[in-house]
């Protein structure tokens, strides 16, 4: 089929290389004019495993990118995968999709046939159905059920792991009011679906909506709810791993996300946290666990800090700050741990010292004056402390690299360092 999807983010380039890879042809539509050119020469425009030999083997063939909106013509599909970013009260702006839909319906406008187009973006229930569908049938002068047809399709990709995802999904969600979408999602994913033991649940546009949220606020909690736990083993001398690998067995919990330590960032969770809580409040309804889970998440950072305080007096001593991107595996920053950390650190007036595989450019956005270096060893030499906010898995395999401390004291808020003698290791739920 031919797709064109609008926004090539961290979403829309890992969809549309992914739709490339199952055989369809794909345009990705974007205003930014440097990242069109990188994929159409076969570059990625973002960290990502796996997308970067996708885009190289399909870049300027099957996945082409243009300015021009006027393409969206030729195709059968349009994903919607648009930024929307969370005001200060934590609502989402929809600012770019708006403006994203009214472009989209003026090009259609001048397309003869029908055309559907699917939402991707992570939006609150109703949005699809009384903002975005109105403005698409207003400027295409398309029928809404007849020659436009409008659809939810929400994405369950991890930083890091998105390739992997979009590839080997748990699940497709197919949120539709419309048997022309159901059908035409059908055929964007057969490709998938036929090599795949994946659920299909088709429901409606709000409901998948709200699913989407339902997920990542589900699994926030659970991580809140594990460093919680862990807060009150470490009081109690008792191992919070131990505890999780045992609870983890009863098939009603389930193993995964029982990693207690520094808690969740990124751009999905506390983004989506956070616009389900603005959501719950405007309909006066007080949605008290989730505050309780950003509560406690916010609150492991100083966790780690106290921990560091109660070994060394930072002020003006050299600190090492291992990791800096939110999860392994990407160079993501936003809501990092890390940035939390840094502030707590400066705030101290202790001299930082920061490494990441792959993440310290984003971070000198944010932090410009702390000093980046080019190897955890080279962090940690002549470090009066160090605090491990990313499990990457080099972290794993440092050893002798802490003998060349000034004061061999490891806060670990991942439980990736293994403990041993001639270092004063802090765990921070454990």
């Amino acid at each position: 089929m031919n797709l064109s999807i609008v926004g090539s983010g961290y979403v829309g380039t890992t969809v549309a290389a992914c739709f490339a890879d199952l055989g369809h042809n794909v345009t990705n539509v974007d205003i930014d004019e440097s990242i069109v050119a990188r994929i159409n020469d076969g570059g990625a425009p973002i960290h990502e495993p796996g997308l970067d030999d996708l885009v190289a083997e399909y870049g300027g063939d099957r996945l082409r990118a243009t300015t021009d909106y006027d393409t969206i013509r030729e195709t059968d599909v349009t994903f919607l995968a648009l930024p929307t970013p969370s005001r200060d009260d934590g609502s989402i702006d929809l600012g770019a999709m708006e403006a994203g839909a009214r472009s989209l319906g003026a090009t259609l406008a001048e397309k003869d046939g029908d055309h559907v187009v699917v939402v991707k973006s992570t939006v609150v229930p109703g949005t699809t159905e009384e903002t975005l569908a109105p403005i698409l049938a207003e400027e295409s002068g398309k029928a809404l059920g007849e020659d436009l047809h409008v659809a939810m399709n929400p994405e369950f990709l991890r930083e890091g792991s998105a390739v992997e995802d979009f590839l080997h999904p748990d699940k497709v969600v197919f949120g539709t009011d419309s048997e022309t979408a159901t059908e035409r999602l059908h055929a964007v994913f057969e490709p998938l679906l036929d090599h795949s033991d994946a659920d299909v649940v088709e429901t409606g546009t709000r409901e998948a909506e709200m699913i989407k949220y339902a997920n990542n606020a589900f699994l926030a909690t659970k991580v809140s709810l594990v460093n919680e736990l862990g807060n009150v083993c470490k009081e109690y001398d008792v191992d919070a791993y131990e505890v999780a690998d045992a609870i983890g067995l009863d098939d009603r919990i389930g193993e995964q996300f029982l990693r207690s330590g520094v808690g969740w960032g990124g751009s999905c969770f506390p983004k989506d946290v956070a616009a389900l809580i603005a959501a719950a409040r405007a309909v006066e309804y007080e949605p008290s666990l989730l505050e309780a889970a950003v509560e406690v998440n916010d609150k492991q950072p100083k966790r780690l800090l106290d921990l560091l305080d109660s070994h060394v007096d930072v002020a003006g001593k050299q600190v090492a700050v291992l990791g800096l991107s939110f999860k392994p595996g990407t160079d993501d920053v936003r809501n990092s741990r890390a940035i939390p950390v840094i502030e707590g650190l400066l705030d101290r007036n202790a001299e930082v010292v920061a490494y990441d595989p792959v993440a310290a450019e984003n971070m000198r956005e944010h932090f410009p004056d702390i000093e980046y270096v080019n190897s955890a060893a080279a962090t940690l030499e002549d470090a009066h402390g160090a605090v491990v906010v990313t499990d990457w898995d080099e972290f794993a395999a440092l050893d002798q690299e802490f003998d060349a401390m000034a004061d061999a004291v490891v806060v670990d808020g991942r439980r990736i360092i293994e403990r041993r003698d001639g270092i004063t290791y802090e765990g921070l739920t454990w």
